[in-house]
């Protein structure tokens, strides 16, 4: 007779070896973090003159556009204390940063909302594109508007690993401003983040051909260069309301060190009945902390 015992052996190694790969599988990618959608938004400030386009029309057009791309953190810009009050009405989210004037609520925001379950709030701070960033103060040869900067330290509570997120609005006037924007806000990265992981967006009122561009583009990496998969939707970001907009100039941009992988990047034209959220398009990466 012919024995059973080495054909059933045969298979329980097999099944071990099954279970083995099966649970080094499940392992790393348990270890793999989930990616983070990052994205950067200028809401255009609430002004009633803009008629049909005015932000009571539009507001939940915006938290439902935030909510069907599932962003996970937004660098906001323009918002007012109003604006961000709408905005913080979203439950799931929590958000820093002040208004430009005063330091508290007047003036335009730039505002980062991030999700509360995914992310904890470690620091938070400010700063004003000028000569003087620890007070709100005009800037270089900016004479109609303060400029400032928002950022935030965050830990992902499901990694425990902490990265850093600035929001920043460049002037719309002043060539020098904007150059010297650019410089300054590197340095503040380089002086706050001191190598942790991070990430820069904003709407820089440049275009990438710009001296201040490139000099963001030689210290970082923007998401619309290094993504993995090529970049989804119009090259252009600012529509102006208008649905036959060229949508060829890029001013909004989402840059990343090189802590930060870009899976995916997009310039998202939403519109809801013929109308666009905002005069500019949100741009969004889909990211992972290496």
């Amino acid at each position: 007779m012919t024995s059973i015992f080495p054909s059933f052996l045969r298979r329980f190694a097999h099944a071990v070896l099954f279970c083995l790969a099966w649970t080094s599988t499940a392992s790393a990618a348990s270890s793999t973090p989930a990616p983070i959608n990052v994205a950067t938004y200028n809401l255009r400030y609430d002004n009633p003159g803009d008629g049909p386009n005015a932000w009571p029309a539009r507001k939940e057009m915006v938290k439902a556009l935030i909510r069907y791309h599932e962003f996970d953190i937004i660098g906001t810009q323009e918002g007012l204390a109003g604006q961000i009050a709408d905005l913080a009405r979203m439950e799931e989210f929590d958000h820093v940063g002040v208004g430009r004037d005063d330091g508290k609520q007047a003036g335009e925001h730039s505002a980062i909302f991030f999700r509360k379950r995914r992310f904890a709030l470690l620091d938070k701070g400010d700063f004003w594109l000028s000569e003087t960033p620890d007070r709100p103060s005009f800037g270089w040869d900016a004479r109609c508007c303060h400029r400032l900067a928002s950022w935030a330290r965050l830990r992902d509570r499901s990694t425990g690993r902490a990265l850093f997120v600035f929001s920043v609005h460049f002037d719309h006037e002043g060539e020098q401003a904007r150059r010297a924007s650019a410089e300054l806000v590197l340095r503040k990265i380089a002086e706050i983040t001191r190598g942790e992981p991070t990430i820069c967006v904003g709407d820089f009122n440049s275009t990438p051909e710009t001296v201040q561009m490139q000099a963001m583009a030689t210290a970082m990496r923007d998401a619309a260069r290094v993504s993995k998969a090529p970049p989804y939707g119009p090259p252009g970001t600012f529509n102006g309301f208008r649905l036959d907009a060229a949508m060829s100039d890029r001013i909004d941009y989402i840059f990343v060190d090189r802590h930060v992988e870009v899976l995916k990047y997009a310039v998202l034209s939403d519109s809801f009945e013929r109308r666009y959220p905002s005069d500019h398009h949100p741009v969004v990466a889909r990211v992972i902390l290496r």
